[in-house]
């Protein structure tokens, strides 16, 4: 439910940006569509909308979702009050290289890394295995992060756009399946560890 959430303001962000030009009338109040700027300001309430309700849902601040709904706002309000897509466009780039410094840095600060923070209480996993984790996910950082800034100034906006959604869905899944690949033989041994007990003969 959570990670369906998280899409939901890129996919709004699409949808209004096909909008262009299109009017929507809610009583006396009427919109027009005017691409870019319209579906940022639609990006900016839903973003904070689904950090409330993930928030709820679990409980507890999601801060990650916090973080993000933050910075789409101030990246949002640069590009409303300038007229200026740059502004937004820069957000996913700036977004995940801080993330990736982050995550490098927890790497060399206190005995875990931030990876192994956030899930150490879910997997069970060697040092070694979580080091290896925290490299691929600030790779992926740093690669979306380059590729997000390639695409907004070698293609038009409306192919940005719609690269925005697509290749945040394909990389979040993307390393999503690398993790699982990257953890699944260390939990298989685990269980064959604990299952060897019940393969011998209980004494007599």
């Amino acid at each position: 439910m959570k990670q369906l959430l998280e899409f939901l303001p890129l996919v709004l962000f699409f949808g209004a940006y096909q909008m262009n030009g299109e009017s929507v009338t809610v009583g006396s109040y009427s919109h027009t569509f005017d691409g870019i700027f319209s579906a940022t300001a639609v990006l900016m309430v839903s973003s904070v909308i689904v950090w409330l309700l993930a928030s709820a849902i679990s409980r507890h601040n999601d801060r990650r979702l916090m973080w993000m709904a933050i910075a789409v706002a101030v990246f949002g309000a640069a590009t409303l009050i300038l007229r200026d897509q740059r502004f937004i466009q820069w957000k996913p780039t700036v977004f995940n290289w801080v993330l990736a410094v982050v995550f490098l840095g927890s790497q060399f600060v206190g005995e875990r890394n931030l990876l192994e923070r956030l899930l150490g209480n879910q997997l069970s996993v060697t040092r070694r295995v979580w080091t290896q984790l925290n490299a691929l996910w600030i790779g992926n950082f740093v690669l979306v992060g380059a590729l997000n800034l390639y695409v907004a100034y070698q293609y038009e906006e409306a192919f940005w756009v719609s690269y925005k959604l697509y290749s945040s869905i394909g990389f979040t899944l993307t390393v999503m399946l690398l993790t699982i690949l990257i953890v699944a033989p260390h939990l298989r041994e685990q269980s064959d560890e604990q299952a060897e007990p019940e393969h011998f003969e209980r004494p007599q």
